[in-house]
């Protein structure tokens, strides 16, 4: 087939800029062949070369005592959790995808997430999500939830990883651009630790699983663009993933890895071939030779280019050495799958690609690969002109609600607080029957088998507070999600982050980016929460405008014994209700704010580090030594909103009387959302201890009331309401069907 000529209009085309076109010229000396014109377009996409986020990026920290694998070395980051086993764990964005097929968007960002995981050895534990979706109440948002909840559903169902957690939050910003994030978790030896680098002169380059479709192509360059109609025309179709398939795929990779029989191994995920073979030369200093006529593939006519930058789903790529070839073929044909040689490792440091002797492609694999001589860059910044506005905004001028029952009630109903459990019935959670603390809690909790341990999990990020002000937005990310697990008896002990944004040349976009990383690393500094990788997804704007910065967290916590592990919920009438932590004295960014004034405004929630520090080491303190029945983060919708969501135990109502002083407006103190704060539940002969152990951590200790029956909810003196009445709101707030 005769190959286009390279025009302006056709490296335009291919996102590639005047000056990196130039560069290409440069690097070759000589123009550059149609499938080498892809090659450079997908990789030095955004996508693929984090090209407008790596300087910043590099400033998080990546090391800990506990790290096995850091940030940007391998597929996943690995995580020690003692006895000589690791946790191997990454979440990543599949935005635009499911912007325009949720389901199948959705289902292959499970199942790349899930390969990123048991290409490392490990073998799935468990899948959590975090959603962002449009208002509930239109019809286009509603039928774009439905796909990516069942697309999630059913790759990880049919898979057999259990969904164990996750958020779903609804906001205009994500109308016309839905953010679907998708994490995964590995369990593993640290003998089993898998590598990714080419290595071996003269070695094998093996591909190993499904066919090369045309799914996807330049599926990397359109995630590197606004979402629009003619981006969109970008993308010959979405992939399309089969969860059974995979399940082969894990199963032959896990035993040929553990059996030593691989020296490489990576996914096929962006940008399919192209990626995969070309940083395997990169990360290990060596070239890669491919002869293309072998790859297997499901489709008469399908050309070199198209080869080259297919993204069909579950494929491997594996260097292996001569005499290991019959073995590794031997497994994977046991479970029917392909185990084709497809080209070798050579010492020439360059990505050569041929068909039938003839070379399509020559390039240095240095130039192509994150943290080799991709482009870098940092753009120009400047700060929206609503952070000052919001800082500045008094909410206090606000008049105080009439009716606080009727608010708590509005709030509850909001879909943004009301139960999920529509969305998470549909997920799988139970599946390889690990799962201690189910979808619901501040945490999940999974069960490390043949140990004592235990596991705690969590997806946060509050996009609200990160519009007002994304510094202090991203503090506040990292401190809910480290306290999220904390209540759940886990000590913190690292992070993976899905960093999802508007257009970085966008100034106030690029402000946003920059304020946001600074306060992440700041926050995991002063935890010591380590970032192990995670995915930076840019372009997340629609014709309407960019989605709210949207920096999602994804917290590992450590229970050393899985006895105290604890849960949200209320256990026993007569327990003392408590707050750790500062009672709050304004409104800013709340969803009390949104929820009832239609307001998203004012100064967000500040962020003191050594104080959230403090208070995670006090918690950890009361569920080691038994002290508390439940621990419960107060975040979103505020101290009254968390103390009802504690009633709501799953296995029937309590109540609560509620007594204490206020030293803020009411409205303040019910439904502000200051950081820092957890409402605990304890045995009334637990007091001395617990009011001694907040005094010596120097955290503020508030006795809030006494858990009832199931029969009120009563405030002081403002309001009493029937439980079952908030309970109902709760649980009907989300209308799924």
């Amino acid at each position: 087939m005769r190959e286009p000529e390279i025009t302006p209009e056709l490296i335009k085309a291919h996102g590639l800029s005047e000056d990196e076109y130039n560069s290409i010229l440069e690097i070759l000396r000589r123009v550059p062949t149609y499938v080498e014109l892809g090659i450079f377009s997908v990789m030095w996409s955004e996508h693929a070369s984090y090209k407008n986020s790596i300087r910043l990026l590099k400033t998080l920290p990546r090391e800990g005592s506990a790290i096995l694998a850091k940030a940007g070395e391998e597929n996943a980051g690995v995580v020690d959790i003692g006895d000589g086993l690791a946790i191997c764990f990454k979440i990543e964005s599949h935005n635009h995808p499911s912007a325009l097929e949720p389901y199948h968007g959705a289902a292959t960002g499970v199942g790349g997430i899930l390969r990123d995981i048991f290409t490392m050895g490990a073998r799935p534990i468990a899948a959590l999500n975090s959603l962002r979706f449009g208002e509930p109440d239109n019809p286009r948002v509603r039928h774009l939830m439905h796909g990516v909840v069942q697309g999630i559903a059913d790759y990880g169902n049919c898979f057999g990883v259990p969904t164990v957690g996750g958020e779903v939050f609804f906001d205009a910003s994500y109308e016309g651009n839905p953010l679907v994030n998708a994490m995964a978790v590995g369990l593993l030896r640290h003998d089993q630790i898998a590598k990714s680098a080419a290595q071996g002169v003269g070695n094998l380059v093996v591909y190993v699983g499904a066919k090369t479709g045309r799914d996807g192509i330049h599926g990397a360059t359109f995630a590197s663009v606004d979402l629009s109609d003619e981006s969109a025309e970008m993308r010959t179709a979405v992939q399309v993933g089969d969860p059974f398939y995979e399940k082969l795929l894990l199963e032959a990779t896990l035993e040929v890895i553990h059996a030593g029989l691989v020296v490489g191994i990576q996914d096929m995920g962006a940008a399919g071939l192209t990626c995969s073979g070309s940083e395997m030369a990169g990360k290990g200093g060596v070239g890669i030779e491919l002869n293309i006529e072998q790859v297997p593939i499901r489709e008469t006519g399908i050309t070199p280019y198209e080869i080259m930058l297919s993204e069909s789903q579950e494929r491997m790529l594996l260097i292996v050495e001569p005499h290991n070839l019959e073995a590794i073929q031997r497994v994977f044909h046991k479970w029917d799958l392909d185990a084709v040689v497809i080209g070798r490792v050579t010492d020439d440091g360059m990505f050569h690609i041929r068909l039938e002797g003839k070379t399509l492609a020559r390039i240095p694999a240095e130039v192509l690969v994150l943290g080799g001589k991709a482009p870098v860059y940092t753009r120009e910044t400047s700060q929206p002109s609503h952070i000052a506005l919001n800082r500045s905004f008094d909410t206090s001028s606000l008049q105080e609600p009439k009716d606080f029952a009727e608010v708590l009630i509005k709030l509850l109903k909001d879909p943004n607080i009301a139960s999920k459990r529509a969305i998470w019935t549909n997920y799988d959670h139970m599946v390889q029957i690990g799962t201690m603390v189910e979808p619901g809690s501040d945490a999940a909790v999974v069960a490390i088998k043949g140990t004592n341990s235990a596991v705690a999990l969590s997806t946060d990020c509050n996009a609200r507070h990160c519009w007002l002000d994304p510094y202090e937005g991203a503090k506040g990310a990292v401190a809910e999600a480290a306290r999220n697990v904390a209540s759940s008896g886990a000590r913190p002990l690292a992070i993976t982050n899905c960093l999802n944004f508007g257009n970085p040349y966008k100034p106030e976009v690029y402000w946003t980016f920059a304020e946001t990383i600074r306060g992440m690393g700041e926050a995991c500094r002063m935890l010591d929460t380590p970032v192990t990788g995670g995915n930076v997804s840019f372009y997340n704007e629609s014709p309407s405008g960019a989605v709210y910065p949207t920096p999602v967290i994804g917290m590992l916590g450590l229970i050393a014994d899985r006895s105290k592990v604890t849960t949200q919920w209320f256990k026993r009438t007569g327990d003392i209700i408590a707050l750790l932590g500062k009672s709050c004295s304004d409104t800013g960014g709340s969803q009390y704010l949104k929820t009832v004034f239609g307001k998203v405004c004012g100064p967000a929630p500040q962020v003191d580090l050594a104080e959230e520090k403090r208070l995670l080491e006090l918690i950890l303190n009361l569920t080691g030594n038994n002290l508390v029945s439940s621990a419960h983060d107060v975040s979103e919708g505020g101290l009254l909103v968390a103390v009802a969501e504690c009633c709501f135990h799953p296995d029937g109502l309590f109540g609560a009387e509620l007594d204490f002083n206020l030293q803020h407006s009411p409205s303040a103190e019910f439904f502000g959302e200051s950081s820092g704060r957890i409402v605990i539940s304890f045995e009334p002969g637990h007091l001395e201890a617990v009011t001694a152990l907040a005094e010596e951590s120097h955290i503020s200790f508030t006795r809030l009331g006494m858990v009832t029956d199931q029969g009120s909810f009563r405030v002081n003196k403002d309001f009493n309401i029937a439980a079952e009445e908030l309970f109902h709101a709760y649980r009907d707030g989300l209308n799924f069907n």
